[in-house]
């Protein structure tokens, strides 16, 4: 229990990870239940939310992250939720109570203690983190882009570097300002695309020093025989034609064997000069959940959890979004780790947990892919739509693309904030956008 807590008798919800399906559920239950049906609670390591699939935009400078995080605190205080900042480090089924991490500021100081959170329903949204599948070098020469953090971490690592290559006494040296991206999923062709461009705004700002056409140099890396091998052929096809054309070179097929100071080892023997590696190859649940309360878990640390998203060994906790493991009946592969099963997965939760609390059946959920939408940033969008018209796929590209990609976000945006405070922070940074750079250089 948290020192100085009132202890209540209504209903305890407990969700722990505030990412896209973690904020979007406790929410809609502070909304609905907070007021006065039930105690609900958010637990997250971190202050503020910034939805994931931004990150690559954040680490590529093209969007401050100051202007889309959501503040926990304030947020809770506004929708009946309580917050409580802590990294879940166990969980007591027994007792029903979750254990937290002590928390420190960045000079060792302690937060808040090692401390304990009492549920009747918990439901665990912790997300995932990159798997680096034990590759040598990851860690101590490659940055992820799992957190806003690390994303800020980057993109300062970007301009210290532009600004160091300007200012040094020789030459810019081979594979100095050279980014190797591995992995070319979603995450790792968007950041590509959006470097491409980033750096040579960051050059033209006076660091006359740096050549982009001979010094800049983006290479996207993937083990598959193509790029997004995820998602259909076709799309895959355009967004290597429209990478190939604006000069970031892909190499496929390629698996990286080493991440080294100054570059990448591949397993044909091959090298990539580069100071600067983000490693998007891959991704899995956080490890602490391996096992955790003695729940049926995957080897990539997922929670096995049944059609009604309740955990295989307990029916009072729950798992949505990338840490949660569903195979659907009649499919082979399990729901994708991707922001809109997530979205589905908590509108579909929050109406489990107020049936449960209404003495009423729960349904199974039930997963529908939309398609996919890569964006390229400045350059263009491309996208398939899955049953668009009467059931069959359709390719988008350009400007409807777009749109409907920046939608994605706007549904994330209403399902947090609401259609009004939505509207007005999308003018607020329309208006906002107009005097400031193109691209943050600090």
């Amino acid at each position: 229990m948290v020192p100085g807590e009132t202890v209540t008798d209504r209903h305890k919800i407990v969700v722990v990870g505030g990412g896209a399906a973690g904020l979007e559920l406790v929410t809609k239950l502070g909304d609905r239940l907070g007021k006065d049906r039930a105690h609900v609670t958010l637990v997250d390591r971190a202050r503020t939310h910034i939805w994931k699939p931004l990150l690559h935009e954040v680490a590529a400078g093209s969007l401050d992250v100051g202007h889309h995080a959501v503040d926990y605190l304030h947020h809770a205080h506004a929708h009946h939720f309580r917050y409580r900042i802590g990294e879940m480090t166990g969980l007591d089924r027994e007792r029903k109570v979750i254990h937290l991490a002590a928390s420190y500021d960045s000079e060792g100081r302690e937060i808040t203690p090692v401390r304990e959170v009492a549920y009747d329903t918990l439901v665990m949204a912790v997300g995932s983190t990159t798997n680096d599948f034990g590759t040598p070098g990851v860690a101590e020469n490659a940055i992820a882009l799992d957190t806003p953090d690390q994303a800020v971490r980057f993109h300062q690592r970007l301009i210290n570097g532009m600004l160091r290559a300007h200012t040094q006494v020789g030459p810019v040296r081979p594979g100095q300002l050279h980014v190797t991206v591995i992995g070319a999923g979603a995450t790792g062709t968007e950041l590509a695309a959006e470097l491409h461009r980033t750096t040579r705004e960051v050059a033209k700002t006076g660091l006359d020093k740096i050549d982009p056409t001979k010094d800049l140099k983006i290479t996207l890396v993937e083990a598959a025989d193509r790029i997004l091998p995820a998602v259909p052929e076709r799309l895959s096809g355009e967004v290597m034609t429209l990478l190939s054309q604006i000069g970031v070179e892909v190499r496929v097929k390629a698996r990286v064997t080493e991440v080294k100071p100054d570059g990448v080892q591949l397993a044909d023997g091959g090298f990539i000069p580069s100071e600067l590696v983000v490693w998007a190859a891959g991704v899995k649940a956080p490890p602490f959940l391996q096992g955790v309360g003695g729940l049926e878990t995957t080897r990539s640390n997922q929670l096995v959890v049944t059609p009604m998203l309740q955990t295989t060994r307990d029916p009072n906790i729950f798992a949505v979004g990338d840490c949660a493991y569903l195979v659907e009946q009649g499919s082979d592969t399990p729901i994708p780790p991707r922001a809109q099963a997530a979205h589905q997965e908590a509108s579909h939760l929050y109406k489990q947990i107020v049936a449960r609390l209404d003495g009423k059946p729960l349904t199974p959920f039930k997963y529908r892919d939309f398609g996919s939408l890569v964006s390229l940033g400045h350059y263009t969008t491309v996208g398939n739509l899955m049953g668009f018209i009467q059931g069959k796929n359709m390719f988008i590209a350009g400007l409807f693309a777009r749109v409907m990609y920046r939608s994605l976000y706007k549904m994330h945006e209403m399902a947090v904030n609401g259609m009004i405070k939505t509207g007005l922070d999308a003018l607020a940074r329309a208006l906002t956008r107009r005097g400031t750079a193109r691209v943050k250089l600090h």
